[in-house]
């Protein structure tokens, strides 16, 4: 059985070297990766980690220290182990430690955001330098928005149903918010509106949703903001009460209704007149016709008389 000849010893060298640069950049690179984003909330003291750390035979005289952001703006330097500048916005709010070259921040602010990089060089020559570290890390600040508020305005009532727009509102955080929530744990899209003086600074946050309530409803509204959660709920009841509009009549049904009326008043006056003078008719003789007839009722029957004599007799 043939054997292919074995490679040759600078060649196999070759290739163990180059598998060894290619595992020592990958974990480089993870390391850089590890150290690339910090998070911090305003008003934390937050620690920016370097890419050096000074050996203990070693002190910060021997090097120089640069701390900037987005690569122009020094915000801290050291050189031969004493402070040569620091940014006038970072006056008396840094500090960097003296052996790991953390760059220690307090209070934070929401202006601090941003892409960070510690530049070191060690200084083997008074002329000389040798840059052995320079890796960017990124600083992004948030602020918790309130716990959010919601209000209900009724804008039509009626039986069936209630026309409702609910409003919900969170001020006073950063970054930009998303909104979401839910009516009776079912997904609901708000109508959402951002108020804000720039990129960098607090933001104001109202959400709006249009609804025809027809019973009872549970409303759930969400704040979200890089990765926290602020939320609340309120429960609407539809109420039972119920007033009717009462609908007035026709305007010819009130017309004919004033006519009938009008009538059944005239013809009362007219009875009235008339019983009035037929008793007085009667009533409202001379005295001397009733004397006479008072006279005339007061004599005794002449048939009656007649007959009793012609009985005696």
């Amino acid at each position: 059985m043939a054997c292919l000849p074995a490679a040759p010893p600078a060649l196999a060298f070759r290739r163990w070297l180059g598998l060894g640069l290619f595992v020592l950049l990958s974990l480089s690179l993870g390391c850089a990766l590890e150290k690339k984003v910090v998070k911090s909330k305003a008003g934390e003291k937050v620690g920016l980690p370097c890419c050096h750390e000074i050996p203990s035979s070693e002190s910060l005289q021997n090097y120089r220290v640069y701390w900037q952001k987005n690569t122009t703006e020094v915000v801290l330097a050291y050189a031969e182990g004493k402070k040569i500048s620091e940014h006038e916005r970072y006056e008396n709010r840094t500090e960097m430690d003296d052996r790991n070259l953390t760059l220690w921040i307090y209070p934070v602010e929401i202006l601090d955001n941003g892409p960070y990089q510690c530049v070191v060089q060690h200084l083997r020559f008074s002329q000389n330098s040798v840059v052995v570290c320079d890796e960017p890390v990124t600083l992004f600040v948030t602020a918790d928005f309130s716990k959010p508020n919601i209000t209900v305005e009724v804008s039509s009532n009626s039986c069936d149903s209630t026309e409702v727009v609910v409003r919900c509102s969170s001020h006073g955080g950063f970054p930009k918010p998303k909104i979401s929530g839910a009516l009776n744990n079912v997904s609901v899209v708000w109508n959402a509106s951002w108020v804000s003086k720039s990129s960098l600074s607090l933001y104001n946050i109202t959400g709006e949703l249009w609804l025809n309530v027809t019973k009872d409803v549970s409303f759930t509204c969400s704040v979200e903001y890089n990765g926290f959660t602020k939320s609340t709920s309120l429960l609407l009841k539809k109420t039972n009460d119920c007033i009717v509009p009462t609908v007035p009549p026709p305007y010819n049904v009130i017309t004919a209704s004033s006519i009938i009326i009008i009538i059944f008043l005239l013809a009362i006056a007219l009875a009235a007149r008339y019983l009035s003078r037929h008793v007085c008719s009667h009533c409202c003789k001379p005295q001397d016709s009733v004397e006479e007839g008072v006279k005339e009722c007061m004599k005794p029957p002449m048939s009656s008389k007649v007959t009793s004599q012609t009985s005696s007799v």
